[in-house]
């Protein structure tokens, strides 16, 4: 799962690295939200997701990652219970410009006890170390953050490699000792 607020990039991550031609529920943005969808941190924005984005990385030969981008605005959160339902973990996408609109994504995913990792979607040059910006979250320090760009696929790859690597070393440390 790749979550997140309004307008952050889960969108574009799921395009900029799955390997097929993602499935998108992008539609164009009407008069019917305004006043609903706040748009101030993001003016040229025209479409938005109504359901959630599909995308697929083959692993290997065994194993595959489904992502699915779930849409960003209040009125649509109904629908992470059920894209929650059998997920293994998540992204969490912050714009460090709207931090606010994080919180309920790592509620949620705590509450559901979701592991995930927080990606700081990069909108021009940092202006927070990534320890401030953890602090601002109150993250615990087992949760990974990472920077990215979610335009560019090896940023991306490296989001969810990190999110891989934080469930093996969750699964290692649950597997009992011989």
């Amino acid at each position: 799962m790749v979550v997140g607020g309004f307008g952050v990039g889960k969108t574009t991550m799921v395009r900029s690295v799955s390997e097929i031609r993602p499935l998108s529920t992008e539609e164009t943005m009407t008069t019917a939200g305004v006043g609903v969808d706040d748009t101030t941190a993001v003016r040229g924005k025209t479409t938005t997701t109504v359901a959630f984005d599909f995308g697929r990385i083959t692993l290997d030969d065994e194993f595959v990652l489904y992502l699915f981008g779930a849409p960003g605005q209040e009125r649509f959160w109904f629908l992470w219970d059920q894209l929650f339902a059998g997920t293994l973990g998540a992204v969490v996408l912050v714009d460090t410009r709207r931090l606010e609109d994080s919180w309920y994504a790592i509620d949620r995913l705590e509450h559901h006890g979701t592991p995930f990792v927080v990606a700081r979607n990069n909108f021009g040059a940092p202006r927070h170390t990534l320890d401030q910006l953890r602090d601002a979250l109150d993250l615990p320090r087992h949760v990974p953050l990472v920077d990215c760009d979610a335009r560019r696929r090896d940023s991306s790859k490296a989001v969810l490699v990190a999110l891989v690597d934080h469930l093996f070393a969750l699964s290692s440390a649950r597997e009992p000792t011989p």
